[in-house]
């Protein structure tokens, strides 16, 4: 018994060493077709713009988004549903009247 729990705590507290993952499509240019090669979650606010602009936001709980185009336009998505991605180019998502949770960033 004692050999095989030291033997299973080796196994368990050995380093280990994992390969990066191979991008086959690290080359080519990125178009607006592309897949999304980042992501991050929104914190909506009325103040503060996002990292990123957009290209697209994940949607994991249905409600509204009010959000801000590159070019300062307020536009209200109304009834957007669950896991769905809306190809948008948001540099703010505002918290006022957001009632959509769980967003993602894409771009």
């Amino acid at each position: 018994m004692r050999i095989l729990l030291a033997s299973l705590f080796l196994i368990l507290t050995a380093p280990c060493s994992f390969a990066a993952a191979t991008d086959d499509y690290g080359q080519l240019a990125t178009g607006l077709d592309s897949p999304y090669r980042h992501a991050a979650a929104v914190t909506p606010s009325d103040t503060v713009d996002l990292t990123n602009v957009t290209r697209a936001v994940y949607v994991g709980g249905a409600g509204n988004i009010v959000y801000i185009t590159e070019q300062n336009e307020t536009v209200t998505l109304t009834g957007v549903t669950v896991g769905t991605v809306y190809r948008i180019c948001a540099s703010r998502i505002k918290s006022t009247s957001t009632t959509a949770t769980n967003i993602v960033a894409l771009w």
